[in-house]
């Protein structure tokens, strides 16, 4: 049986989630990828013990990660019943629901049904009474953003959701949706979106500056841009990489010689702070006070440690941060 190691605090820093009183870990563990039924489950429950040993008390899921879709709440269910109940109120565990999940007309998007039946379905495969955060996964241009919105208000007053997230929403979106949430005093304290330093989606649509203005946390997902900010590809694309074993996600065409010539421009300053790539663009995201925390994906428990050493080094010139603008934003 799992023994939490008695220093596990010590060295994680927590960040409040915008003006709400939840704090983050700096560093929270997604388990998108990894968790499926074509992961080895020792290795998953290795990898949860170590991030929860560093501090890492937030773990990520949605319905339809895989694969096949809902595996990985399945797994992570099963290690929390066998192994960290006993910690239970110590953890983050958060879901989502928006992406496709079953066949028919009510597996998808943002209805009320869908989002009210699949939470109960993810806490079903978790096993657990309720979820910390319950996020709507993705904006949904047919239904009215009253009725998704207020499906996180049931999910939260029903007592199955502490908090309601927003993922995948633009600025503007954001805005509405706080303004219907504020109304029915849902506790909705943090966005998740897509950042890094090659992809500056959320500068652009005016996500990250009104959750800022607004006052709500900013959780990152795929801050290493699905493994091209790391020294996997300095030198082309290996055998076993994702892109070569995967494909859905990163594509060959996306590693072109020009992106090649960036990354390795990246990997210079990097190396200049004394960091790996991958740490720099983990301490990128964390030296900036609109992001509350960054999700990494792992495939064993020595990446998880090597990911967490980017919080001691979050500081920046404004050299450094000039530099690397110039070279992600040429493309």
């Amino acid at each position: 049986m799992y023994r939490a190691s008695a220093h596990r605090y010590e060295n994680m820093q927590y960040n409040r989630c915008g003006s709400s009183g939840l704090k983050l870990p700096a560093v929270s563990l997604g388990l998108w990828h990894n968790f499926g039924d074509t992961g080895d489950y020792e290795n998953m429950k290795q990898m949860c013990f170590t991030a929860f040993d560093h501090g890492i008390t937030h773990f990520d899921l949605a319905n339809n990660y895989g694969p096949e879709p809902g595996s990985a709440e399945r797994n992570m269910g099963r290690i929390l019943k066998e192994e960290l109940r006993a910690y239970r109120d110590e953890l983050l565990i958060s879901t989502k629901a928006g992406y496709t999940m079953w066949p028919g007309p009510y597996g998808d998007w943002g209805s009320r049904k869908y989002l009210l039946a699949s939470l109960d379905q993810s806490l079903q495969r978790l096993q657990l009474d309720y979820v910390d955060i319950f996020y709507h996964h993705r904006m949904d241009p047919e239904t009215p953003l009253e009725e998704s919105m207020g499906a996180l208000a049931t999910a939260v007053r029903s007592g199955k959701a502490l908090y309601a997230g927003l993922s995948n929403y633009t600025g503007p979106a954001l805005e509405k949706a706080t303004a219907i949430l504020t109304d029915l005093r849902v506790p909705f304290v943090i966005n998740q979106n897509r950042y890094n330093i090659l992809d500056r989606t959320i500068e652009k649509n005016g996500l990250k500056a009104a959750a800022k203005k607004l006052g709500k946390g900013l959780i990152i997902f795929s801050p290493l841009r699905q493994g091209l900010l790391t020294d996997r590809y300095l030198h082309g694309i290996p055998a076993d990489s994702r892109v070569r074993t995967d494909g859905r996600f990163l594509h060959e065409s996306d590693i072109t010689g020009e992106r090649l010539a960036q990354i390795r421009a990246l990997n210079e300053i990097a190396q200049s702070r004394g960091q790996t790539l991958a740490e720099m663009a983990l301490s990128w995201l964390l030296h900036d006070d609109a992001v509350t925390s960054v999700l990494i994906g792992a495939s064993r428990p020595a990446q998880i440690l090597d990911n967490i050493k980017a919080i001691g080094n979050t500081a920046f010139s404004e050299e450094e941060l000039r530099e690397i603008d110039r070279i992600s934003l040429t493309m």
